[in-house]
């Protein structure tokens, strides 16, 4: 038995009583980021800035009493933005509160969807979406929130369009920008950046998010955003006439505007148009791409789990379906295992669920009782925060390492990009599987063996399995086999034979490295044979392999 299993960290109030002080601690830094993204990712969104706190007080009083995981933090995230905006644009048709109503029934009914999921034991669909169209969608969606986001770091407001029209519109408002706003916006982009670059441990346990935040109340005082007013940029202008004067508006309405009794954010759905396509196609974004990043962020996040422990997939989405229920029953955002939070949760040296319990707690005890010091927060200053989450989702690093993998994953990620961006998230989606289908069939895969895997499971005499694989292993058609593989026990001697595959893709070859990692890890061993009878399409050792000719 190892040390890890030895030292494995006690659950429920077993848990609570041991380790509250690692949790205690950890929730209390997560919070610190948690409030901050909250807000903007909320406002981005089209709902009010308290609909994010909502969800996640939820995401962590609630969920994590009945979650599947032991390190996730739950809550709104970047990710869903595009998704809910949407949603709240088209339902509402101009009326931004008619829209949010409307909104808050998609994620009712979405949320049963997902609970559906979970008891029917769905998680594994997951592993259905390629990765390059995952991040290719990811990618879009970060693009789409800085092109929307720069705006409010400027203090410009866009004339209304399109998407594109927005982007066409980013010259413009660097042309006429608020100069105190976008000092406000700028430096916390400033902070980030350096906060990302930083080597000192020390100085990274302070959350970038909260200088952020602080940077912006001291500018928002500074410069006394609570009180309407003109500031002139040139007051020393020889002229001193008005018409030779530059000057810009400032005032409250640059704040983030809360209310001082918490319970009057709550906001009930409107099931009025249930019925129509609009809706439903608002409720299958929300539950797709909300279930997809959740399911995705919790394996992320037991990779980075010292214990190794696993989640329990199914009941994690579950979980996040009655977190959405009760949220978006009373005017909260949808939620999901949110990697960001979850990530600083790990480093924070947090050991159980109860770290989630405690930073929705600090966030409950923070919205009662100092919501004045949340109307200070300059929308700038969250603005720059969705801006570089919005970079890191899509920057020059995701198109190099999905290059590194293969040039055929990089023109899937950039096809499912420009769908996204041209179409919606989810026409977007269908557009990047279809390519990637497309390209297996090029590359030699049978029409009858896109969704139907070929293979074997035989036992040998010396107590090993041999698993004889044929045909094309692809994302569309191995959930079989990975199904197969769950129910052997541990400690075998599992033994690949891929000579008669003719094509193996990538994230099939990513399953078959993580499968190893994990099962060998508890005691078993694997072992694979034939693949140097196939060309690999780059030199990552987890490319898509074809047999060769």
């Amino acid at each position: 038995m190892s040390s890890n299993t030895q030292a494995m960290p006690f659950t429920g109030l077993v848990g609570l009583k041991a380790h509250w002080r690692n949790d205690l601690l950890s929730g209390f830094l997560v919070f610190l980021i948690a409030l901050p993204l909250c807000l903007g990712i909320s406002m981005a969104s089209g709902f009010p800035p308290s609909a994010g706190i909502i969800t996640a007080i939820i995401g962590g009083m609630v969920v994590s009493r009945c979650n599947g995981s032991f390190m996730t933090i739950n809550g709104p995230a970047a990710g869903l933005i595009v998704v809910v905006y949407d949603a709240v644009q088209s339902l509402g048709e101009g009326d931004a509160m008619a829209g949010y109503r409307y909104a808050l029934a998609a994620i009712v009914v979405a949320s049963v969807i997902q609970i559906l999921l979970g008891v029917f034991k769905a998680g594994r669909l997951s592993s259905f979406f390629p990765a390059s169209v995952v991040h290719g969608m990811l990618a879009a969606i970060g693009i789409i929130i800085m092109a929307k986001q720069i705006h409010v770091v400027l203090g410009v407001t866009p004339e209304k369009g399109s998407l594109i029209s927005t982007i066409a519109q980013i010259p413009h408002s660097f042309a006429n920008l608020n100069l105190e706003i976008a000092i406000i916006g700028f430096s916390g982009l400033v902070i980030l950046i350096i906060w990302s670059l930083l080597q000192n441990k020390t100085l990274k346990m302070i959350p970038a998010p909260l200088l952020v935040v602080l940077m912006g109340m001291f500018f928002s005082h500074y410069f006394d955003l609570e009180h309407q007013h003109i500031y002139l940029l040139h007051p020393d202008h020889p002229y001193m006439q008005p018409e030779h004067l530059d000057s810009d508006e400032v005032g409250p309405k640059f704040l983030v505007a809360i209310s001082e009794n918490f319970t009057s954010s709550f906001y009930f759905p409107d099931f009025g148009k249930l019925f129509t396509l609009e809706f439903w196609e608002a409720v299958v974004a929300i539950a797709l791409v909300g279930s997809l990043e959740s399911l995705l962020s919790a394996m992320a996040v037991d990779k980075l789990d010292p214990y190794k422990r696993h989640s329990n997939l199914n009941k994690d989405l579950t979980a996040v379906g009655v977190g959405n229920l009760v949220a978006g029953s009373i005017g909260g955002l949808p939620m999901i295992a949110e990697i960001v939070r979850s990530s600083a949760n790990v480093n924070n040296g947090a050991k159980t669920q109860w770290a989630n319990f405690f930073h929705g707690s600090f966030l409950l005890i923070f919205v009662v009782f100092f919501p004045h010091l949340i109307h200070s927060i300059p929308l700038a200053a969250l603005a720059s925060l969705l801006v570089f989450t919005g970079f890191r989702l899509a920057s020059p690093r995701e198109f190099a390492n999905v290059m590194g993998i293969g040039k055929e994953q990089l023109f899937i990620f950039i096809a499912t990009i420009i769908g996204v961006i041209a179409t919606d998230l989810l026409v977007g989606v269908a557009i990047g599987i279809l390519v990637k289908l497309a390209i297996h069939l090029l590359h030699g895969a049978k029409p009858n063996n896109l969704f139907k895997i070929r293979f074997t499971q035989t036992a040998q005499a010396d107590g090993s399995i041999l698993i004889h694989i044929e045909g094309a292993a692809i994302f569309s058609n191995f959930l079989t086999l990975k199904e197969a593989l769950s129910q052997i026990e541990g400690g075998k001697t599992l033994i690949f034979e891929k000579s008669a595959v003719t094509l193996i893709d990538h994230t099939v070859m990513e399953f078959f490295h993580e499968f190893q990692h994990d099962y060998e890890s508890h005691g078993g061993h694997c072992e694979f044979q034939g693949l140097d009878a196939h060309e690999s399409f780059s030199d990552h050792p987890l490319a898509a392999r074809r047999i060769k000719a």
